[in-house]
Order: structure tokens, then sequence, then C-alpha cells
């Protein structure tokens, strides 16, 4: 049984007669008796009563008459959302991130959403180690990291150069310095992410390089935690730029550099390379890139793999 059968079927029974349904489908008579024919016979049912010419349901037909007009209905709201997804007016979006890396998002989905408000997006949260794996096991489409992915079956694209900075509240010693060295900061108090990181371990490696102790007395869960601290006076940190721009321009915080330390980072968006994107995705990529040409900065959009 085919929809195609379905739709001569339903006009019959909608014209009440074959000639007429005939002249609504532009085909002859003939080919409808045929086709309804053929249709009966798959089925082993008898569709209308052929001592009628008013097309009169038998009732195998009014059962039938039902479901085909269920499955024409669904054959048509599918094609419609299909026609919708292209467009762009309906559709969904799962991002894997984690909380430095979402910070990226925020001015593309600002964008994102102003271009595409139909368009429904999760930003899940997840560990950096694991944002790989949760798009190879489609748990999301895209994904935003830290690092480069060593797993072959991720496409991945530079989209933002971040550095790690040191920050220290507007009042400590150290604010007015134009440089110190990791030697001068051997007795100040740090304050650090709960979370361990590969640029916690090159700081601390190059604090051991210079013989100089770390002292990590507090960690905290969030940046934004670690932000109010230290602005309050309770401390000094090695922070993500992005994640303090705005508490520098406020001076709520100052940024001191550390001449032997400089740490920048690549952020990338990474997917799947077997997988077909959804259109959703496809667009957010183009957002993503008019951004980085738009901004420009430590924006930017460029595949590597």
């Amino acid at each position: 049984m085919e929809l195609s059968q379905l739709e001569v079927f339903l006009a019959v029974v909608r014209e009440r007669r074959f000639s007429r349904a005939a002249e609504k489908l532009h085909r002859t008579q003939s080919a409808v008796s045929q086709t309804i024919r053929k249709l009966e016979d798959e089925l082993g049912e008898s569709l209308f009563d052929r001592s009628s010419r008013e097309g009169i349901l038998t009732d195998a037909g009014q059962v039938l008459c039902e479901y085909a007009e269920k499955l024409l209905n669904l054959r048509n709201d599918a094609h419609e959302s299909l026609v919708e997804l292209r467009e762009l007016q309906k559709g969904k979006l799962v991002i894997a991130a984690n909380e430095f890396t979402s910070l990226y998002l925020l001015p593309v989905l600002s964008e994102f959403r102003r271009l595409h408000p139909m368009i429904k997006i999760t930003v899940q949260r997840a560990l950096g180690s694991h944002i790989p794996d949760d798009v190879l096991q489609h748990s999301a489409e895209l994904g935003v990291l830290s690092y480069e992915p060593q797993e072959p079956h991720l496409h991945s694209v530079v989209v933002y150069l971040d550095e790690l900075v040191f920050v220290v509240p507007p009042r400590h010693p150290l604010a007015s310095a134009r440089e110190v060295s990791i030697r001068q900061l051997g007795a100040e108090s740090f304050v650090a992410h709960i979370v361990p990181s590969p640029y916690r371990e090159k700081v601390l490696q190059a604090f051991q390089r210079h013989k100089t102790p770390l002292h990590m007395g507090l960690e905290l869960p969030t940046l934004q935690a670690i932000k109010q601290f230290v602005a309050g006076g309770n401390g000094v940190a090695f922070m993500p730029e992005i994640s303090v721009e705005a508490e520098l321009a406020r001076n709520e915080l100052v940024r001191v550099p550390v001449r032997e330390l400089h740490l920048e980072r690549k952020l990338r968006l990474i997917y799947r390379k077997e997988a077909g994107l959804s259109h959703a995705a496809r667009a957010f990529l183009k957002v993503a890139e008019a951004v980085a040409l738009g901004r420009k900065g430590r924006h930017r959009f460029q595949r590597e793999t």
C-alpha cells in the first residue's frame, strides 16, 4: 500500500465518483479504477459498493478512509516540519561547554537568537575532559574546548584566543606594578578553581622551575565566586582573561603581567566528522564565523582538522 494509492482513494471518496476524481487528479478514469482495484487486491477487501454510482464506502472502505487521512496528514506535517527546519523556523541545538568556555558563547548566542529566535538552544554544562565524548556519543552536537581534541573523528575550529592572567584587588600592593616576577608571588595567597586543568599544571610547573612556593589556600567552585572573593581583597588569582574583562574594565580587579608566564590558549568549537550537521548547527557555525569577522581581536574562525 503506497501513499499515492491512498491519495487516489481519498479523491474518489471526496468526489463520490470515479470520473470526477479522475478529473481532479488529471488522470484517466481507467487509471483511477485500476489504482483502486490494485489497492483492494492488496488489502483483500472491497472498498466501494459497486452497486451504487455514488462511491459509497464499504465498512472496510470507511476504516481505510480514517487511516488514510491520518497517514496523509502525517506526511504533510512531516514535509512542513522539514521545510521549517531548513528555514530555521524550528529545531534545537545542544552545545556542551564548561563554565569557562561558555563565556565565549555569549556574544555568538546573542546574535544567533536575534537571527533565529525559533531555534531552541541548550548549553549543557560538562567537564572539559568529557566534552569530546559527549559530542561523539551524540549527547551534544557541538562542543567548546580549551584544548585540542585528540579524537580523529572530530572536526575542530579555533574560535577564540584567550590568555591566563594574574589579577589582584585594586588596593593590593602589586596593583600599581607594571610587571612582577614569579619570585615576587611566593608570599601571595592564591584563590584557585576547584577543578584542576592543564593550565593549572603549567602554572605549578613554572613556580617549581623558579623554586617559588605557590600557596593555594582556598579553592572555590566557580569563576564568579573567585572573582568576587579576590575583588573583595581576599587574595590573588590566575584567571582566564575572558572571564574578567568586565571587572578589569570597571577597575574592580587589576591585571598585572607576570614576566615569566605567558599562557595563551585556543578555544575551539568541535563537532563530529561523520555526521551531517543539523540546519541549526550549520547556522550556528555561520554566525560564529560572522561574529569573528565583526569583532576581530581575540575572535577568529580557523578550521584546523
